[in-house]
């Protein structure tokens, strides 16, 4: 089974819809969207450390951004395909190679070409740039490839990345079967530009387009930014249908299971200094759709094609889902679960435990009607990964305040619900981290 992961950078949940992406929607009869998935980590690197690795990223040690990835780890996703017997390839951002921060040596990469060792085992097709905002904006750029030789590119960002990935598939041999990983860097603000950067004109759809309710009231950039932002999503719409119909042209179809993710969300400056980097669901709350003729082969993904799947999903369970799918082994130390057991199961995680840093040194979990977060006092989680002590700092009731806009953790009538929130958080940090830590 051939395996594709779609990535976008810094996506919400609620742009999946007919007006946004209008081609997701129209293919949801071959699709299965997940409507409770949400980040383990919600930064860059962090996040695409977890999915590389298959554990949280206080155990993989890229607990910010600008820490390079263990070259020696012998269990990354791409090299247990490989050993599989899978080609694996990547086109995009990478974030994981260079070490600006942190306690290793330094080794800024952002710009240059990244080595094979710190590749994390991808051994075919490979056009990345460590740091693709930094090497590219709207109007072209250049990635590096395999043999570490620049490749430039000219125009539209998100359809030059999608060129590289058709290329590849009309190129690829059917020798073997095969694992990409496309890497997109929209709709993520290009950071010397201070904006989302769109196609001229392609906002202009948008510029009516009602904010959503968590961004409502609050200060922020929405208001000059999201009709960028909703047209950069747009665009990603159109790159993907295409992207399908390539592997459909190509005759691949039936043996190919696609998955469209983000590593987090996007809350407009509204929540912190910045865009995401917190637990509220415009941060954490991910698009997570399936598709592709290969689901019709999977027994436990063939009663769901069509339907929306209820459960709680982490973007860390990404890893371990591309395995099964593989009929890789899964290697015991992932904390990474396998959607296709959830969907078998009709059962999703209990809840979601997230990890925040580079704003605090924060834990948090999303159950099915509150959101509890805490953080450590004095910390904006750059230094160290984990903590001994935390304060509690957000609560929200998921069921009478949607847009999270009232924060109940002082209030005396969720005592005991704090309680109980609280004890299922320590659990999970004692399992996942080791610790026993206080919360207070």
């Amino acid at each position: 089974m051939n395996i594709i992961l779609y990535f976008s950078d810094q996506q919400r949940y609620d742009t999946i819809n007919e007006n946004v992406t209008p081609n997701f929607m129209t293919a949801k009869d071959e699709s299965i969207f997940f409507d409770n998935a949400f980040t383990c980590q919600p930064v860059c690197g962090p996040a695409r450390a977890c999915i590389q690795t298959g554990v949280y990223a206080s155990q993989n040690n890229c607990f910010i951004n600008g820490i390079s990835l263990d070259e020696d780890n012998p269990n990354t996703l791409a090299k247990v395909l490989v050993e599989k017997g899978y080609n694996t390839s990547y086109i995009g951002k990478w974030h994981l190679a260079s070490d600006t921060m942190g306690p290793k040596t330094r080794r800024n990469l952002q710009v240059k070409a990244i080595p094979k060792e710190l590749r994390a085992g991808y051994n075919d097709y490979w056009l990345a740039a460590d740091c693709l905002e930094f090497t590219s904006d709207i109007n072209g750029g250049f990635l590096f490839d395999k043999d570490n030789n620049k490749v430039s590119f000219e125009g539209v960002r998100s359809d030059c990345i999608n060129d590289f990935a058709m290329d590849y598939i009309d190129k690829y041999s059917q020798d073997k079967p095969f694992f990409l990983m496309i890497s997109q860097l929209e709709p993520h603000q290009q950071n010397d530009a201070n904006t989302f950067q769109c196609v001229e004109g392609e906002d202009e759809e948008f510029k009516s387009t009602p904010y959503p309710e968590d961004l409502v009231g609050l200060n922020g950039n929405y208001k000059t930014e999201y009709a960028h932002y909703l047209a950069c999503c747009k665009r990603l719409d159109k790159n993907f249908a295409d992207f399908i119909q390539k592997i459909k042209d190509k005759g691949i179809w039936e043996d190919t299971v696609v998955i469209y993710t983000s590593d987090h969300g996007c809350h407009f400056k509204t929540r912190n200094f910045e865009y995401k980097r917190s637990a509220h669901d415009a941060s954490a709350h991910i698009p997570f759709i399936m598709t592709g003729g290969g689901l019709e082969k999977l027994q436990s993904t063939k009663q769901f094609i069509g339907k929306n799947f209820q459960g709680f999903v982490s973007l860390l369970d990404l890893t371990a889902t591309i395995l099964d799918i593989a009929d890789a082994p899964i290697p015991e130390e992932y904390e990474s679960k396998s959607v296709l057991n959830m969907l078998e199961n009709n059962k999703g995680r209990d809840h979601i435990f997230m990890q925040i840093s580079e704003s605090q040194l924060g834990r948090a979990i999303i159950t099915d009607k509150y959101t509890y977060s805490v953080k450590a006092p004095l910390s904006m989680g750059i230094t160290k990964a984990k903590g001994k002590l935390y304060k509690e700092h957000l609560l929200y009731d998921n069921e009478k305040d949607k847009a999270q806009h009232k924060n109940l953790i002082k209030n005396k009538a969720y005592k005991e619900i704090k309680k109980q929130l609280k004890e299922i958080l320590l659990e999970d940090i004692r399992q996942i981290e080791g610790i026993n830590p206080k919360i207070f």
